[in-house]
C-alpha cells in the first residue's frame, strides 16, 4: 500500500511538469511574453509582460489549455464531470470558461465587474446568469498576479448558493499560491495553475523600478503596445 501512494503523487509530479511545459510553449509560440514597461492592473511596474490574448486568439491552443483544465475536473472513466458549471470573469475568463464548458458538457456563466455608489468595486453575475444552490462550480481565469479578479468572484458564486470545486489558472505569478480564501465568509479554495512563472514587478518610480530609472517609455496593457516578445530562457519544471 505504501508503495502505490508513492507511485501515484510522483506520476502526478511528472504529469504536471509536462503540462506546465506544454503551456510554456504554446504562450512562447504565440509571442505571449512581452518586453518592455508596463503598468499592472495592481499598480505595481513590470518588465516583462504576458498578453493572455496572444494565446486565446489562437482557438486551437486556447482548446488544448482548456482540456488540460477540464481533465482535473471530468471525472474517473466514463462518468459524469464532478462540476456543473463553469465560471470566469470579464474578459479573458469568458473564452476560458465557454471552452473548458464545452469539453465537459456543463454550463459556461461569467462575472462582470461593477461599481457600486461608494465607488467600490465587485463581480456580480449579470444577463440572467444564475447558480442553483448546491451546484458544482470551476472557477477559471487566465493570469493570476494579484488573485483580485478570481477574489472577487467568491463571494459571487457564494451568495447564489454555488459549491466552489476548484479555482483554476493558466498561469500563476503568484510566488505558487495553492489556494483563495473568500473576502466575506473566509472560506479557502483549491486553486490550481497550469503554469507557474516569476516575472518580477516593481513600485512605482526611478528608485525601485529599472523601467523607470532609465526612462522606458511606460505602457498599460490592453490599451497599447506591449513591446516585442521576450527571448527568455524556459523556465525549469520540477
Amino acid at each position: 500500500m505504501a508503495f502505490m501512494t508513492t507511485i501515484k503523487p510522483a506520476s502526478d509530479l511528472a504529469a504536471r511538469a509536462v503540462v506546465a511545459a506544454r503551456t510554456e510553449a504554446l504562450f512562447r509560440a504565440s509571442g505571449a511574453l512581452r518586453g518592455g514597461h508596463f503598468l499592472l492592473k495592481s499598480g505595481r511596474h513590470a518588465d516583462a509582460y504576458l498578453e493572455k490574448f496572444a494565446v486565446l486568439s489562437n482557438p486551437a491552443a486556447t482548446s488544448e489549455l482548456c482540456g488540460y483544465v477540464a481533465a482535473r475536473v471530468r471525472g474517473d472513466g466514463d462518468g459524469p464531470p464532478l462540476v456543473d458549471l463553469v465560471a470566469g470573469p470579464t474578459t479573458g475568463g469568458v473564452i476560458l470558461a465557454f471552452e473548458t464548458a464545452r469539453q465537459l458538457g456543463v454550463r459556461s456563466i461569467f462575472a462582470e465587474e461593477v461599481r457600486d455608489d461608494d465607488g467600490r468595486t465587485r463581480r456580480e453575475f449579470r444577463r440572467g446568469f444564475r447558480i442553483e444552490p448546491g451546484e458544482r462550480v470551476l472557477l477559471v481565469d487566465d493570469i493570476l498576479t494579484t488573485g483580485g479578479s478570481l477574489l472577487a468572484m467568491l463571494p459571487a458564486v457564494e451568495a447564489m448558493g454555488g459549491k466552489i470545486v476548484q479555482c483554476a489558472v493558466l498561469v500563476d505569478r503568484s510566488d505558487g499560491r495553492s489556494t483563495l480564501t473568500s473576502p466575506t465568509s473566509d472560506r479557502t479554495y483549491p486553486l490550481h495553475a497550469l503554469w507557474q512563472l516569476d516575472l518580477p514587478t516593481y513600485e512605482p518610480g526611478p528608485a525601485t523600478c529599472p523601467r523607470c530609472a532609465d526612462g522606458t517609455p511606460l505602457h498599460t496593457p490592453g490599451s497599447s503596445g506591449t513591446g516585442p516578445p521576450v527571448d527568455a530562457p524556459p523556465v525549469p519544471h520540477g
